[in-house]
């Protein structure tokens, strides 16, 4: 078993700074309800406090972790090592999605380097913080982002944007409840 932190320390910030891609997983309250595990990166993540997190949520073709979160709250944010020393860190906790017409949204979405098209911010109050080894899991050189969402996302207007999440994210794939349409845009 791995090491149980408290907080995000500065260490423990440092090491998240350097690393490119992370993994974000949720699951619907139902015991036959499909878990979902969504990988990240885009420089999307950020520490706002010794227990806060939070990550632009662009836009997907799915939206299992929103609706996932509106259900039950429960969220898990894995980051890997893929170069340098092996480790994992897990980030446990209670998260929200704050969507662009909720107040906070703005003021949030300024930690960030602009992102084309984010339909959400995922905070995520951290209650347990668990370090592992990290010895299986494989180096790989990081290249560059994909700039993909922001080619594809550049190339539509507003109206567009907001009638492909009315159709693609209004309800998760086990049928619970994601962006609501008239706010999605």
């Amino acid at each position: 078993m791995g090491k149980e932190y408290t907080e995000i320390d500065g260490q423990v910030q440092a090491w998240m700074e350097r690393q490119h891609m992370f993994f974000v997983a949720t699951a619907p309250l139902a015991t036959d309800g499909l878990i979902n595990c969504s990988p990240k990166g885009l420089d999307t993540l950020r520490v706002l406090g010794p227990n806060e997190l939070c990550y632009v949520d662009i836009g997907g073709s799915g939206i299992e972790t929103v609706a996932h979160l509106k259900e039950n709250s429960r969220i898990v944010i894995m980051m890997c090592a893929f170069d340098g020393p092996p480790k994992i860190f897990r980030f446990y906790g209670k998260g929200t999605a704050i969507e662009p017409h909720e107040v906070e949204f703005a003021e949030l979405l300024a930690n960030f380097p602009q992102q084309p098209a984010a339909r959400n911010i995922i905070c995520v109050h951290v209650e347990r913080i668990i370090d592992s080894c990290g010895y299986g899991v494989p180096l790989f050189d990081f290249r560059q982002d994909r700039d993909s969402l922001a080619n594809y996302y550049g190339s539509k207007s507003d109206e567009e944007i907001s009638d492909y999440r009315a159709l693609r994210n209004n309800k998760s794939l086990d049928g619970l409840p994601g962006l609501d349409s008239d706010e999605s845009a």
